[in-house]
């Protein structure tokens, strides 16, 4: 029987297969050069944009749909992407229509045309060019006519050339003698301005990367205030300077606007945002613009990994070891680990810089895959700041700060400089007590008879939010165990700190930052620059603790670190080290000299010696050690099965069924099913599965056969489920 040529097509939807379909009507037979190219597929009753992955075969006798329609003239998804996401699907053993999908702008996903990233430029018409000697010397609808003589003119050119040209278009287009013309985007020409002299350190690094000619990781491995930006910055400019683009990747919106300034001020040319706080069709275009090699220069926070880079020549990971790299839903990727990958595909140095190295970047750089670049002197005439440990044991608190720190504050705003005060705790304080029954404010919807998950108290104690579901509810006006009216609110958070600052310090600002502050879009930079020079005090969460660059600040206060020092978690101890080298390297950027005062009811505590004492270095030696000798990353590989039921038992026997399936003798230890740490969220009862493997390979070979076993399961289809590689919280 003669067979049919179908096109194999990848669709968003959670299966792990190709669909095929017949050509749409009137198009020609299916050929290689489609792969790539996106349609428009009708998918049970609904209509769904997919991606062609390769040409198949059919007998004449099976009975395909036909496609609706091709909605790219070329392939969308090829070359290096292409490959980079199919090794994505594969490692995160995740549908490779669902990976196309996550790594596609939502407009590109919706099946619209990829936008227009043309330029725009001046001409004239040939009433314009016959009636040129009418116009009145002189004026600069005659020069702009002039300029315009030799052909069209980019609207960026006349920029540079005419001053308020646009009034003088108006006009000859008012008069047919000129007319506005799409042309090619103009592709910018770096024009780097000088930056300052780098020290010993930081050349010695920028001769490395400028001598990389093909693949090569670099660990940028600086203190806080070393340089590491500068170095990015030469690196870049080399990298324009052959005519090719490139990422550079940062793990908050807010550190977005601040670098990009920096970089178009030194690079002098166009520099792209590509993050969540654009709008979709903001995004789409800057997406277009990377894919027709247009935008040479893109900051983007994870998702921006995805962008299409043809002439790439570097990608640089800054603050490498920030979790939020990590997508914790959906497609489960690490933009810092496909980084890498891309890299390696695209043959290009990859760049990951951080003053708290990752200790899987750490291990790998001791190895040897990495090679490690080290600053250890911080730019310029800066100093490392100073750093105490104070003892609050029984000592007066006013919510949280002691007599001692409230002075140090009072004395460093005197001397006309900023303050920050770190606490990673948002809203009012973290729960709400009954003083006289003991009873807790709980979230109905995440707690648990043997789990008690608190809401957060906010609004200056009028309301509650749970910062887990996000559920919300008024403060109740009794305590509806005793009907008491001592409701009090326990604990300190950023909003108590504000309000008792603000008393405390009445002719000084007092600015807070945090989730709740920062929504807005550049929300950040405009508190920020509400303080300005003057002095001040910043109450912060972790935000702040990622790369700001704050010169006038000279004093850090942390507040409240003893939770993070009796984690289950067994990453806690290096996020909680991360946290407070990286905020702590906040202070004393300029000429004036920092302070770092840390208080603690554990001042004896191993983690907080080490770290004062012998720096992050001297943590992350030990750390490794502890790590090696208990089988944990970077010395074995993880994945994590989680379920999610409104009935603990359907979970548990979902998991139980899944472990069934693993042969006896695999090398790849199983922990589980067992209670997530968090065993209840959003009213569903949450329960994992661990498996743990020393090498890579028999994990990933594992899971493998798995999947597909577990796609076939009965139960899969009554809990929701998600398989987590490499997981960076075993929450």
């Amino acid at each position: 029987m003669p067979a049919c040529p179908t096109l194999r097509i990848a669709l968003p939807v959670p299966l792990p297969q190709l669909f095929d379909y017949l050509p749409p009507e009137g198009s020609p037979a299916p050929a290689a050069n489609d792969v790539g190219r996106r349609l428009r597929v009708p998918f049970g009753p609904r209509e769904l944009v997919g991606v062609v992955e390769s040409i198949g075969q059919v007998d004449d006798d099976v009975p395909l749909r036909a496609a609706l329609e091709w909605l790219d003239p070329a392939p969308l998804i090829d070359g290096e992407l292409a490959d980079s996401l199919h090794w994505l699907s594969r490692y995160t053993h995740a549908p490779l229509g669902e990976v196309i999908a996550t790594a596609l702008p939502a407009p590109l996903r919706r099946g619209e045309a990829l936008p227009d990233t043309h330029g725009w430029a001046w001409e004239l018409t040939a009433a314009g060019r016959d009636g040129l000697a009418k116009l009145r010397a002189g004026t600069r609808p005659q020069r702009l006519a002039a300029l315009l003589e030799v052909g069209a003119v980019n609207e960026d050119l006349l920029d540079d050339q005419l001053d308020d040209w646009r009034s003088a278009a108006r006009a000859l287009a008012k008069r047919g003698f000129a007319e506005r013309v799409d042309v090619p985007a103009l592709i910018p020409q770096a024009d780097t301005r000088p930056g300052p002299t780098p020290n010993p350190q930081q050349q010695t690094a920028i001769d490395a990367l400028n001598s990389c000619d093909g693949f090569q990781p670099f660990l940028l491995d600086g203190v806080t205030g070393s340089g590491k930006t500068e170095v990015y910055l030469r690196a870049i400019s080399r990298c324009l300077q052959q005519g090719r683009q490139a990422l550079v990747l940062v793990p908050e919106i807010g550190l977005t606007p601040q670098m990009l300034s920096r970089f178009r001020n030194r690079l002098g040319i166009p520099v792209h945002a590509l993050h969540s706080g654009l709008n979709d069709n903001e995004r789409a275009r800057v997406w277009a613009a990377a894919s027709r090699g247009e935008a040479r220069v893109i900051v983007g926070t994870r998702s921006a990994i995805f962008t299409p880079l043809p002439q790439a020549g570097l990608i640089v990971i800054d603050e490498e070891h920030d979790g939020s790299y990590k997508q914790q839903d959906g497609i489960r990727y690490h933009a810092r680990d496909f980084a890498l990958v891309r890299g390696k595909a695209l043959n290009i140095p990859v760049v990951l810089g951080s003053a708290t190295p990752s200790l899987e970047s750490l291990h790998n750089a001791r190895s040897g895959r990495y090679t490690h670049l080290r600053l250890q002197q911080r730019a310029g005439d800066a100093k490392p700041p100073g750093v105490r440990v104070f003892d609050v044991r029984k000592r007066p608190l006013q919510d949280g700060l002691s007599p001692e720190v409230l002075a140090g504050i009072a004395q460093h705003l005197k001397a006309g400089s900023q303050v920050l005060v770190f606490k990673n705790r948002r809203g009012y304080a973290p729960v709400l007590l009954c003083h006289d029954c003991g009873w807790t404010a709980p979230c109905k919807r995440c707690s648990t008879p043997l789990h008690t998950t608190p809401m957060t108290v906010h609004g200056g104690g009028r309301r509650l939010q749970c910062h887990h579901c996000g559920a919300r509810q008024s403060v109740p006006l009794a305590c509806p165990d005793c009907a008491s009216l001592a409701l009090q609110p326990q604990g300190i958070g950023t909003e108590r700190l504000e309000e008792r600052l603000l008393q405390l310090f009445p002719d000084y600002p007092v600015l807070r930052i945090d989730r709740g502050t920062t929504t807005r879009r550049d929300a950040l930079e405009q508190t920020l620059a509400t303080l300005g020079e003057q002095p001040g005090i910043l109450v912060g969460t972790q935000i702040l603790a990622k790369g700001h660059d704050l010169p006038k600040l000279t004093l850090v206060v942390v507040v409240g670190i003893d939770e993070g020092l009796f984690s289950a978690d067994f990453r806690a101890s290096e996020k909680l080290a991360q946290q407070l080298i990286q905020v702590a390297g906040r202070a004393g950027r300029a000429e004036r000299p920092g302070e770092v005062w840390l208080q603690t009811h554990h001042p004896d505590n191993a983690l907080l010696h080490t770290l004062v004492n012998g720096g992050y270095h001297a943590f992350a030696e030990a750390e490794l050690l502890q790590r090696e000798a208990a089988g944990f990353p970077p010395f074995a590989h993880l994945a994590l099965m989680r379920a999610e039921a409104k009935q603990v038992e359907q979970a548990n026997e979902f998991l139980a069924a899944v472990k069934q399936l693993i042969p006896a003798q695999s090398s790849v230890e199983r922990y589980g099913p067992m209670p997530a740490p968090m065993p209840r969220r959003a009213g569903f009862q949450r329960t994992q599965l661990l498996l743990s493997a020393e090498q890579r390979r028999p994990l990933h070979g594992l899971l493998s056969q798995l999947m597909a076993q577990v796609q076939a399961l009965p139960l899969a289809r009554r809990v929701r489920w998600s398989l987590d590689v490499d997981p960076m919280d075993l929450y």
